[in-house]
């Protein structure tokens, strides 16, 4: 996609993909780490990696290190008004985690692997400091 049409797309649906991606990312690492863990088992952990307090805890840790783009990114996802409501997170983090969600998703749509995946390895390593 072309910088025009990235910064044309709407937050959220910068956020939906960026989603998959993130939580693709996270399935990916934690078979890796232990090919023969059961499905159930996999699906609990991940959880860990994916809730909105944990994406919140990572943009939060993560910030500071943002260029001026990525933050600007991050800001219009965290935002932007959406019209569903958190199930299971407190509306602050899922604010935060929406604009996480869009920075990976922008990140994934920019074709921008190093950074997306630099990213992702230190939100694991945020994440598994916290657990």
């Amino acid at each position: 996609m072309t910088r025009e049409e990235l910064i044309t797309i709407s937050p959220l649906v910068l956020a939906y993909i960026g989603d998959t991606v993130y939580e693709s990312c996270i399935r990916e690492y934690l078979i890796k780490q232990n090919v023969n863990r059961k499905v159930n088992d996999l699906h609990k952990l991940a959880v860990q990696y994916v809730k909105a307090k944990a994406q919140a805890t990572i943009i939060h840790e993560i910030e500071s290190e943002l260029t001026e783009e990525e933050i600007r990114i991050y800001k219009r996802g965290r935002n932007q008004k959406s019209h569903t409501s958190p199930k299971n997170a407190d509306i602050i983090d899922y604010k935060h985690a929406t604009g996480f969600e869009a920075l990976v998703g922008y990140l994934h749509l920019s074709n921008e692997k190093e950074r997306l995946q630099y990213i992702v390895d230190k939100g694991i390593k945020i994440v598994e400091a916290h657990m």
